[in-house]
């Protein structure tokens, strides 16, 4: 069985070598839908495949990193890259480009890992995560699964070096989450949302 949580965010970008100039050249902003797909074969206590309350910690606060902030390409010009983040509180580094497809890929193996080092405690059923689709517009979105995410082709994406601005950390209610997250600590559903 399967759901759908989405999620929104604003953010503003460059994506480096792709083929529209107001796109590779300028700054410039989205308003985001982003959808999470998870899957179980059998359904928790209430009969879910997995509370949507849960997606409201960790999952959410990943994702709401990217509002109103800029992300940036690690391989970006390192004055540009220097600028940016001298003049915004609110910035994300990749290592990739910030297309929709690599916010697709991204996001998926941020949250896929969060699910992995997540202990259920509501009898869910080997939750995993689908894909992920991230509408960049109302008319264009980019979709990744398991097969995109971690795909050799297509490059690996190193948690390892993402970077989240100080400020964006300190809004999270666990300012330390992505460095134990890294750190492969383990976390545990609460009892009630």
């Amino acid at each position: 069985m399967k759901i759908r949580k989405m999620f929104r965010f604003e953010n503003a970008h460059i994506v480096r070598g792709c083929t529209t100039r107001r796109c590779s050249k300028s700054l410039h902003g989205h308003s985001y839908k982003v959808e999470l797909i998870f899957a179980s074969s059998g359904l928790d206590r209430g009969q879910m495949v997995y509370d949507f309350g849960l997606t409201k910690g960790m999952i959410k606060e990943y994702i709401d990193a990217f509002d109103h902030a800029i992300t940036l390409w690690s391989g970006d010009d390192p004055q540009y890259l220097r600028d940016m983040k001298k003049w915004s509180e609110r910035w994300v580094e990749i290592p990739v480009n910030p297309s929709a497809e690599q916010y697709a890929r991204l996001l998926f193996v941020l949250i896929d890992r969060v699910l992995k080092q997540t202990e259920m405690v509501n009898a869910e059923h080997g939750v995993t995560l689908e894909r992920v689709v991230v509408h960049e517009t109302e008319t264009g979105y980019a979709e990744a699964q398991r097969e995109d995410a971690y795909s050799s082709a297509l490059g690996p994406i190193d948690l390892s070096e993402v970077t989240f601005s100080e400020r964006v950390k300190e809004e999270w209610r666990n300012p330390q989450m992505f460095e134990k997250l890294l750190a492969g600590e383990r976390f545990v559903n609460p009892d009630t949302v």
